[in-house]
């Protein structure tokens, strides 16, 4: 099985992010009530599906060690970003999970997805993120790969909003 493309596993649920990488935080608050829901759509690839990314995963909800490979685009333009989650958290108070890219992934580090809700009982979805180019493609992207991480993150921000607005 191949292993992680990165050395910093798990910095995102720490919160810490390694310097010398880049970095992606984005935080949209959700609307009230929804938090329940919101994780389990995090949980269960439903958002990242929502939001157009088609998501071949080896099990039906996120979990330390599930392998995933999502892919953006159409058709044979589809460009794959395997992945596998490394922590994964479903308590009172916060829901999601962080995974690590694997070998074919076009950056290397680590991306994180997670609904919270805070003592004012306000829902929160935040995605932390930090990479590296791994390939061709990505450092091609030069500032436009950046930007594109950038617009992903408030792209599933506002899908996840979209999704809890409905019943």
């Amino acid at each position: 099985m191949p292993a992680l493309t990165y050395p910093h596993v798990g910095a995102t649920e720490r919160g810490e992010l390694p310097p010398g990488w880049r970095h992606v935080r984005h935080r949209v608050r959700l609307p009230d009530g929804c938090f329940a829901a919101a994780g389990s759509a995090v949980l269960g690839w439903r958002l990242h599906r929502a939001a157009g990314i088609r998501m071949d995963a080896d099990a039906d909800r996120a979990a330390p060690g599930v392998r995933v490979v999502g892919k953006l685009g159409v058709g044979p333009l589809r460009l794959p970003a395997p992945c596998e989650v490394v922590w994964a958290v479903d308590g009172g108070y916060r829901a999601g999970f962080g995974y690590g890219t694997l070998p074919g992934h076009p950056a290397r580090g680590e991306e994180a997805f997670v609904v919270s809700r805070d003592a004012a009982d306000r829902v929160w979805f935040e995605v932390v993120a930090f990479s590296q180019p791994a390939g061709r493609i990505m450092r091609a992207a030069g500032p436009a790969g950046r930007a594109f991480q950038r617009a992903y993150a408030w792209w599933l921000g506002r899908t996840l909003r979209r999704l809890c607005a409905r019943p």
